[in-house]
């Protein structure tokens, strides 16, 4: 076993987007909307490491990218991650450990966007500078 695919698989996240392709092809659009919690460029980071470690190929429909398991290159652990994936204790462990590991604002808060600051702000200066005219 090499040690790319050991630290792509060290991964929750990278983990769960090997479930999910296992399950079938999907292009990087379609994991965002299956993980919320989760960028748009972050799960394309993902993607990129399992490229690397060979466990996904990549090929183009359209203007997409459709990403597929390489089942042949994850060996042992491929059995071991089947394993895993059917076991609810390890659903468990997985949502927590997703949890543990989200980074950014929780799913489903708002944050101010910067055209709502600049119009914020453009308010502001147009208030003061009537105040400063004659």
């Amino acid at each position: 076993m090499s040690a790319p695919i050991l630290r792509a698989v060290a991964s929750p996240r990278r983990r769960e987007i090997l479930r999910l392709l296992c399950e079938r092809e999907r292009s990087a659009g379609e994991l965002r909307r299956e993980m919320p919690d989760v960028t748009f460029g972050a799960v394309s980071l993902q993607l990129k490491v399992l490229l690397d470690a060979g466990l996904v190929t990549r090929h183009a429909e359209g203007t997409s990218r459709i990403y597929r398991v390489q089942r042949r290159n994850l060996g042992p652990v491929g059995t071991m991650l089947q394993t895993m994936w059917s076991d609810a204790l390890h659903r468990l462990k997985l949502q927590a450990e997703l949890q543990e590991t989200r980074r950014g604002p929780a799913p489903g808060t708002r944050r101010a966007t910067c055209t709502s600051r600049v119009k914020t702000l453009s308010r502001r200066t147009r208030r003061t500078h009537k105040r400063e005219l004659p």
